[in-house]
């Protein structure tokens, strides 16, 4: 490549602005390739699409991250390919319904109310910390059956297995420490609950069974680590990016604060515009021809999510956030076998939650000078987030 294209990931120029070195990969490299960190990228919506339903090509074993992980996790669905992930996808989604999703809804309106109760009066707040980092986790472990008491203690592990030191693509030592608790924390509660199964999800998980089959013990602790680190951190973000989008898009919060119906189509468009989760690794399992490069079999390959959803050759004028953008398929919760379980409950919550905070608050200001950004190579959002409005 004569023309130098630079995307380098741990380089944490994803937590800036990564859009316009997106276009440049479309239109300059579209099957990009870095050679430091020895990695090939792609970037065009079709060809991502085609990715995501290809598994053979593109493997999830390697994990979905570019950097090597703790080793402390334990087996997890994204880190399959067919058949054992299409055998535990299938018995995991018999305890992940549409049906008990929607159930919850009540439960995350009420949760979402306790929190902003106390904040509405006081006419300013860190979004982040006193909400959006809380009610996620809050509603897993509804879900779970985590105490409460023990939310705030899990939340503050998966923070620290997710924190990346800026310039070293390594996890830290407390993040191997955050995943060697998480995981000990769920082997122990398992083993209570064998003996006092109940109404939650991870007693479903201990109980439900297909063709006779049953999760293992590690398989159940993947699962709960898979949904407190990626159903907590990514709707987490989630929420800060709408509601910065929605700040700085004022004629579109009318909108909101006008028809709540509309908080649907505001989450709907910040996955595509501004997505928390903006990239996906894959492992190739073979030499792929593509835009006049071999890619070469073994070596990792990133799903550039984000420069996907940002395609001119699919979206019209893609890099305008419009809540009134017409229907489109965006890559944000992926497609095929790894299509994202936690979907339908992240477009609940982000609804949810933009529904009651429009209720009560219609005026707020973020105060961009002092938001702080996330260090990972593959979450984009805020860790913190001061806004500012007219008390009620």
């Amino acid at each position: 490549m004569t023309n130098e294209v630079v995307y380098n990931p741990f380089a944490y120029e994803i937590h800036e602005d990564p859009y316009p070195t997106y276009k440049r990969l479309r239109d300059e490299a579209p099957a990009y390739y870095n050679a430091q960190h020895d990695f090939w990228a792609l970037s065009r919506y079709q060809d991502l699409y085609e990715a995501m339903h290809d598994w053979q090509t593109y493997s999830n074993l390697g994990g979905v991250a570019l950097e090597k992980g703790s080793g402390m996790a334990p087996p997890m669905i994204i880190a399959m390919d067919p058949p054992r992930q299409t055998k535990l996808r299938k018995i995991i989604s018999s305890a992940f319904t549409p049906r008990r999703i929607a159930m919850l809804e009540p439960k995350v309106r009420e949760l979402t109310r306790k929190y902003l109760a106390p904040l509405v009066h006081r006419g300013e707040f860190d979004f982040i910390q006193d909400f959006a980092a809380r009610l996620p986790m809050d509603v897993i472990s509804t879900m779970m059956g985590v105490p409460e008491a023990d939310q705030d203690m899990l939340r503050g592990w998966a923070d620290a297995l997710l924190h990346r030191e800026e310039g070293n693509p390594e996890v830290p030592k407390e993040g191997i420490e955050g995943a060697t608790n998480l995981v000990r924390y769920f082997a122990t509660d398992i083993r209570k609950r064998r003996g006092n199964l109940g109404d939650d999800l991870i007693s479903a998980l201990i109980t439900i069974e297909s063709d006779g089959e049953k999760l293992s013990d590690d398989e159940i602790y993947g699962f709960c680590f898979l949904l407190v680190i990626a159903g907590n951190e990514t709707t987490t973000k989630m929420l800060g990016n709408v509601l910065l989008q929605l700040h700085r898009h004022r004629d579109q919060r009318d909108q909101v604060v006008a028809d709540p119906r509309r908080a649907a189509d505001a989450v709907e468009e910040i996955v595509r515009f501004d997505n928390s989760t903006q990239m996906l690794a894959r492992v190739l399992t073979r030499d792929v021809e593509m835009h006049g490069r071999r890619m070469q079999a073994g070596k990792k390959l990133l799903l550039l999510l984000g420069a996907g959803n940002r395609d001119e050759r699919v979206f019209d004028n893609p890099d305008k956030f419009d809540i009134n953008r017409k229907p489109q398929q965006h890559l944000g919760f992926g497609f095929g076998t790894h299509v994202c379980l936690g979907a339908a409950l992240a477009r609940l919550e982000g609804r949810v939650a933009l529904e009651e905070i429009h209720a009560v608050i219609h005026d707020y200001e973020v105060d961009e000078a002092g938001m702080e950004r996330v260090h990972s190579t593959n979450v984009r959002g805020y860790s913190r987030m001061p806004i500012r409005f007219r008390a009620g």
